[in-house]
């Protein structure tokens, strides 16, 4: 194999680790970001890992934030909760900085 090659077949298993880091990093913002509309629409115990479990599932779409940031506006309107989009997509970002440690952490 030839210096060039072994360039390449690092810089591939790179970047297959990182796409896999990126997609358990967002589905486990998808599972916080549940949790957190989960207790403010009023919902403990099982049926707040269920309404998380919900939004992870989400992640295999191809716009998957798209979905999980119109999911819960819905939700949070049919609730009567106040939450901007900008709020939802500021928590997302916050949360996926979270599960990004988290995941870096061994957590």
């Amino acid at each position: 194999m030839s210096t060039f090659d072994k360039r390449e077949d690092t810089f591939e298993k790179s970047f297959v680790h990182e796409e896999e880091l990126h997609f358990r990093a967002e589905a486990r913002r998808n599972k916080l970001v549940g949790l957190w509309a989960a207790e403010k629409l009023g919902k403990s115990g099982a049926d707040a890992e269920s309404y998380a479990d919900q939004l992870v599932a989400a992640e295999t779409a191809a716009n998957a934030v798209e979905i999980v940031v119109a999911r819960l506006l819905k939700d949070f309107a049919d609730a009567g909760v106040e939450q901007s989009e900008h709020q939802i997509r500021r928590t997302m970002d916050e949360m996926l900085t979270k599960a990004l440690a988290e995941i870096k952490s061994g957590e």
